[in-house]
C-alpha cells in the first residue's frame, strides 16, 4: 500500500472523500448496501470507528474527511455537531459539515464555517433534493464567499435520482461561479458533461472516488478518449475513495489511478499535492 505513494516521493495521501458518521447513521448506510443482496456491495472495512481511523493512517493518509449527509430536515445541524467533536478527537480529519434545504440552512452553514468547518458534503441522490431550492441559494453563496470546498454527489451513479445529472448543478454554478465544488465520483456516469463543467469553471474539481476501479468500470466505464482532458485538469483532480464503504480493498483505488497512464506528475498531484494545496496543509517530509 505505502509503496505506491512512497515511490512517487510523496509524504502520504490526502483523501477528500471518506466517511465517518454517528454509529446509528453508519449502520443504516451499511444496511442499505447489505439489502442490495449478497455479494453486490460488501463493506470491506466494517469495524469500529477508532480501528477505521487508525487503518487509514496505516495506509499513509495524512488528511481525510468525515463526510455525511442528511435525508430529512433537522438532521444537518446535529450531524455538524457530531463532526466537530469527531474532528476534535482526530485532528488529522478535515472538519466536515453538511446542509439540507430548510429555512435555517444558511444560518447553520455560516455558523459551521465560522466555527472551523473545512469541507461540506451535499448528496443530491440520497437527500433527494433540488440543489436549486431557494433555501440553498444563500448556502451556496456562503460557501462561495468563504472559499470552503463542498463535495457534491451530483452524478447519476450508482442509481439516478430526480435531481442528479449535470443539469441541476450546472444551474447552481451559473449563479455561483466562484463556488469551490468537488464533483464526487468524477461525475459518474456523466463523466464528459462534468469535465465540461470543470473546464468552464476554474474552481470546479473532480474526485476519483470509485472511478476507474474494476468494480465501477463494469457498469460505468470512463471513456478512454477523455483521458487527455482529465490530464489537462490534473491540478483539480483529487483523491477520493469512499472508505470504509467500498466493496474492495483501499489499494484498488490507487492501482486504478496508476493504470490510467497519465504520468508521475499527475499521480503526485492527485494523490497528495492538489488536496494539500486546496486545504492549505503544512509541508511534511517523507
Amino acid at each position: 500500500m505505502r509503496r505506491v505513494w512512497e515511490e512517487l516521493g510523496l509524504p502520504g495521501l490526502v483523501d477528500v472523500h471518506t466517511h465517518f458518521m454517528p454509529g446509528n447513521v453508519l449502520r443504516k448506510v451499511w444496511a442499505y448496501f447489505d439489502d442490495l443482496g449478497e455479494g453486490v456491495w460488501p463493506i470491506t472495512y466494517r469495524d469500529d470507528e477508532d480501528s477505521r481511523a487508525e487503518r487509514l493512517r496505516s495506509f499513509g493518509v495524512r488528511r481525510f474527511t468525515s463526510l455525511f449527509y442528511p435525508h430529512r430536515p433537522g438532521m444537518a445541524r446535529w450531524l455538524n455537531g457530531w463532526a466537530a467533536d469527531f474532528a476534535g478527537r482526530n485532528p488529522d480529519c478535515l472538519r466536515s459539515a453538511t446542509f439540507y434545504p430548510e429555512p435555517d440552512a444558511a444560518d447553520y452553514t455560516a455558523e459551521a464555517v465560522a466555527d472551523g468547518a473545512r469541507v461540506f458534503k451535499a448528496h443530491l441522490q440520497v437527500g433527494a433534493y433540488d440543489p436549486r431550492d431557494p433555501h440553498l441559494d444563500r448556502v451556496w453563496g456562503v460557501l462561495a464567499e468563504s472559499g470552503t470546498p463542498v463535495v457534491v454527489h451530483c452524478g447519476s451513479g450508482p442509481y439516478p435520482g430526480r435531481f442528479t445529472g449535470p443539469g441541476p448543478f450546472a444551474e447552481v454554478l451559473r449563479r455561483h461561479p466562484a463556488l469551490t465544488a468537488v464533483v464526487a465520483h468524477a461525475g459518474a456516469p456523466e463523466y464528459s458533461a462534468f469535465l465540461d463543467l470543470a473546464e468552464q469553471y476554474e474552481r470546479v474539481h473532480l474526485d476519483t472516488t470509485m472511478a476507474f476501479t474494476d468494480y465501477i468500470e463494469r457498469d460505468a466505464p470512463f471513456p478512454r478518449e477523455e483521458l487527455p482532458r482529465l490530464r489537462a485538469i490534473g491540478d483539480r483532480v483529487l483523491l477520493g475513495t469512499d472508505y470504509p464503504n467500498i466493496p474492495y480493498p483501499y489499494i484498488d483505488q490507487l492501482r486504478a489511478l496508476t493504470r490510467l497512464g497519465l504520468g508521475r506528475d499527475w499521480l503526485r498531484a492527485v494523490m497528495h499535492d492538489n488536496g494539500a494545496r486546496l486545504f492549505d496543509l503544512p509541508p511534511e517530509r517523507m
